[in-house]
């Protein structure tokens, strides 16, 4: 009769994992990442904390948490963030808490920041899967960044500076998703997941089932 260790087990649970998403301003992230929470609820959104000003249509708390300059010091010198950064002349910082929480829950923790934040969380955590999202053009960048009418023209334009080198840290990631169908996009983001959680490193195994032990010598 087989002993315990011989046992196989007969269920899975995913692990947790650190998602990134991320790319230049306006090709979609946000949307896509929106998609998927959706479409997976053990997806869970890392609010980041910011010292831009608020949207109109955005809530504090969902979108980000804004919060003025000292605030933002004061947590960055604490250790609350994982990965902080200044973008455009603004300050975004990504809660550690939240993080590890998260993943230690089998949960996906997921990052919707910018290229210069993407590349902060690479070195720090490189467990983490990241995926870069393409717009189809630049033209098309353009458009997204006036069609959302939240930013002033000085601001799309420094954006639109930024935009080639940005697009060039493309090539340090893991996966890369042309966002030119938001359908097709947003399905990719999903399978990028799904695929990732079933990795044999991130799954827990839970004890078998009795009487499923397996063929006896």
């Amino acid at each position: 009769m087989h002993s315990a260790r011989d046992l196989a087990p007969t269920h899975f649970k995913p692990g947790g994992l650190l998602l990134v998403v991320t790319g230049p301003s306006g090709a979609g992230k946000g949307t896509l990442v929106d998609r998927l929470l959706m479409a997976r609820p053990e997806c869970r959104f890392a609010v980041s904390a910011t010292t831009r000003p608020r949207r109109e249509g955005e809530t504090d708390g969902v979108e980000y948490e804004f919060v003025t300059q000292d605030e933002f010091d004061r947590r960055r010198e604490s250790g609350w963030f994982l990965e902080w950064a200044e973008v455009h002349g603004r300050c975004y910082g990504t809660p550690v808490r939240f993080v590890d929480d998260v993943i230690a829950a089998g949960d996906v923790a997921v990052l919707d920041i910018d290229v210069q934040g993407g590349a902060s969380v690479r070195a720090m955590r490189p467990d983490a899967v990241t995926v870069f999202i393409w717009p189809p053009s630049i033209e098309a960048l353009e458009r997204r960044l006036r069609g959302r009418a939240t930013d002033s023209d000085e601001t799309i334009q420094r954006r639109l500076r930024n935009a080639p080198g940005e697009l060039a840290q493309y090539v340090h990631y893991d996966y890369v998703i042309v966002n030119d169908d938001l359908e097709q996009a947003a399905g990719r983001l999903v399978s990028i997941v799904d695929a990732e959680r079933a990795r044999v490193s991130r799954l827990r195994a839970d004890a078998p089932i009795a009487g499923t032990e397996g063929p006896r010598a």
